[in-house]
This record gives structure tokens, sequence and C-alpha cells, in this order.
């Protein structure tokens, strides 16, 4: 059975939405305390959440990212253990240096929360590898610093290898940018396709009565056959 290590921080909002996504898809789930010094070992995928850690105070996500148990995030993922950020976990993410760019701002200064539709851009990794290049899904968005930004180089490097992930579109999979975040840009990996990020919520999207149950196919990715 899949293990989903599920961080929380003063502040996170997601946690226990997170928790009961994996679990209906037949995860172990276990909330580990932003104080802890190490990841639990039995840990397939650690998720960072969704939400406004410490308030959002300096930057969202910035102070998160000097909590204790960032350290054993860090070695997780370099140990080639996967790592998935929600929203503020995604900022956490960039803050922490462990995806490249940053988030902004959005472009119109207000907080957004609605559904919104994604296009899958990349899906050789293992959080897509259900769904196909050019599927579009329809996932909540909930942000007010959601605006991604890299440089040039940056993201000629993202698309090189690859890790650009998933961009908004519009229901046809035309891009519709909520937030003026560079080239669309709704989610990200790492290099070696362990760490991802994206600013739309797949956990609150696993019932249709709420509106979408695309998240299902997003999530499942992470679970042992």
């Amino acid at each position: 059975m899949t293990k989903v290590t599920i961080l929380q921080f003063p502040g996170t909002n997601c946690e226990y939405d997170t928790q009961y996504a994996f679990e209906r898809l037949g995860a172990k789930t276990e909330i580990l305390w932003h104080k802890a010094d190490k990841v639990p070992q039995d840990t397939d995928l650690l998720v960072i959440a969704g939400g406004f850690s410490y308030g959002d105070y300096l930057r969202s996500g910035a102070i998160a990212r000097f909590s204790p148990v960032m350290k054993a995030v860090e070695a997780y993922a370099k140990a080639g253990g996967k790592v998935l950020g929600i929203c503020n976990g995604f900022q956490v993410l960039t803050e922490a240096g462990l995806l490249p760019g940053a988030l902004k701002r959005n472009e119109h200064l207000h907080f957004l929360s609605k559904h919104h539709h994604l296009k899958v851009i990349n899906n050789d990794n293992d959080f897509l590898k259900n769904l196909s290049v050019g599927d579009v899904v329809n996932i909540p968005i909930a942000h007010h610093d959601g605006n991604y930004f890299i440089d040039a180089d940056g993201l000629k490097e993202l698309e090189e290898n690859n890790q650009i992930l998933l961009r908004y579109t519009d229901a046809n999979g035309v891009e519709q940018n909520p937030n003026g975040s560079v080239e669309s840009i709704a989610g990200i990996c790492n290099k070696q396709k362990n760490i991802f990020g994206l600013m739309p919520h797949p956990e609150r999207a696993m019932e249709t009565i709420l509106g979408s149950d695309d998240g299902v196919a997003m999530l499942q990715g992470f679970l042992k056959a």
C-alpha cells in the first residue's frame, strides 16, 4: 500500500482535504507537523499541502521554507523521494530552491477562487502518467500569489527538459491565463522528475458532486500498481 505523508505548517488549511483524497484512492496517510526532524521511512510520497503557512507573511512560503522539517524534505528529495507541492506547497518548494522560478501576486491583484481548466503538456512522470498529453482537466484554483515567474533562460531549460507539466486553458485547450503566469504555466517538475509543484488543487476535484473528479486521474499516478 502506498504511504503518503502530508506536511502541516501553522496556517496550512488543505492537509485534511489532501488526506481524504489519497485515502479515497486507497493510500495510507500520515500528517507530519513542521517541527519534525525527519520524514517517516515508509513514505512513498511527501505532500506539502496548500494553505497560508505562517499567514503568508513576507512572501508566500518564505517562512515555512525555514521550518525544521524542510531539511528533512530536502534530504528526502535529493535521495529520489517523490514530493508534491500544491498551491502554498508549490510556493514553499520554490522558496526552498527545490523547484525553479517564483510565485508572485496575481496579475490583477485579486484572490482567485474558481474551477479552471488545465492542459497536460508533459506526462512522462509519475504525477500525470495516467493522463495523455493534450488532455484538459477541470481543477479548482484558490490563490492570491499564483503568478508563476521564471526568466527567459530558465524557461528555455524547463521546455528543453519537459519540466512544464500543466498550462492554464479554456475547456477547449486554448490558453487562458487567470493570473499572469509566464507562458500560462500552472505546474512544473524538477529535472529528475521526482519533485512536482502546481497552483491548482487536484485534492479538491475528487467528487463530481463538487464540480469535478478530474483530480482522481492526476493523483492516482502516485499510487503503487
